[in-house]
């Protein structure tokens, strides 16, 4: 099953695929999708986390098959079904599910971010839920369930630790990051790089809010760089791209897309909406060095 659907750019929405699991609803932003196959047999890896089936290879590329079923503690599966073959974070990972049900196109706007009644923030493996028609769909964390599974995967905060003390300094940088767990490694971690004026938000409309208050009162020196998510509840991080290069008293600061979806159609996306850099999430240690670029900050050691 092939999913490519075309978007236009900026326009705040995604496509969600729904899946199952027992009677369970699921859902996963389409842009993550390489294919959709039929499931195959996998070779069992020793001593792996119980939640990878094994690795098989179609088309002579080795992929990682998570049961996702175990991820999500309702047992374990048994052969049958589908693959989901995603790929984020420059990785490629199949995810064991026990059917499809569609693809529905859904705004931003629409997804209900999940409450403390639910779970953690930080620990929860769910990004939203879609109220459709009868029934609700959860939209998973992959990101976070590969990460569970083997943390080398997440933000490589230890990348940091060759750039040594640096000169701090006032620069001020909004981020738009709707992991909590990633919007705090993010600004502990520019922190750590000498950016002491971070201004955080959970999504690109409050972000946005900020921006647009400061134009409004002649305040723009308030954001020299703006850092983006992709995938934000409210308002993604191509809306707000598309908002701030389209308005010719904010074009010209610089604006990074700092995404697990950073693949190459996402990357021509990007480009086309204006975007300055473009960097796949692991990617913390060039971050920094990109904003020094870009905001003319030489990393100077005290």
């Amino acid at each position: 099953m092939e999913t490519k659907i075309l978007l236009e750019n900026g326009t705040n929405e995604l496509e969600v695929l729904e899946f199952k699991i027992d009677e369970h609803c699921y859902g996963i932003n389409v842009a993550k999708i390489k294919e959709i196959i039929t499931y195959q047999n996998v070779t069992p890896v020793p001593n792996a986390h119980p939640s990878i089936e094994g690795i098989f290879m179609p088309r002579d590329t080795m992929i990682t098959a998570i049961d996702l079923r175990n991820c999500l503690q309702r047992g374990t599966s048994k052969p049958g079904g589908l693959f989901i073959v995603t790929n984020f974070n420059k990785l490629d990972i199949a995810f064991h599910v026990d059917s499809v049900v569609g693809i529905h196109r859904v705004s931003w706007a629409d997804i209900i971010k999940p409450n403390a009644t639910i779970s953690k923030t930080e620990e929860s493996i769910s990004t939203g839920i879609i109220k459709f028609e009868d029934r609700l769909i959860i939209i998973l964390d992959f990101e976070k369930i590969v990460s569970d599974i083997n943390p080398n995967t997440g933000l490589n905060v230890d990348s940091l630790e060759d750039i040594g003390p640096r000169t701090r300094n006032d620069v001020p940088i909004v981020l738009a990051e709707d992991s909590q767990l990633l919007n705090k490694l993010i600004v502990e971690s520019l922190h750590k790089a000498g950016y002491d004026n971070v201004r955080h938000f959970e999504n690109g409309k409050l972000a946005y809010d900020f921006i647009t208050e400061c134009k409004n009162n002649n305040q723009l020196d308030k954001v020299k760089c703006i850092i983006t998510d992709i995938e934000m509840p409210i308002m993604d991080g191509h809306r707000l791209t598309k908002l701030v290069k389209g308005d010719d008293a904010t074009k010209g600061i610089p604006l990074v897309i700092f995404s697990s979806l950073v693949n190459e159609e996402m990357r021509r996306k990007g480009e086309a909406l204006g975007a300055d850099r473009q960097m796949s999430k692991p990617e913390i240690g060039n971050l920094v060095s990109v904003i020094d670029e870009l905001v003319h900050i030489n990393g100077s050691k005290n």
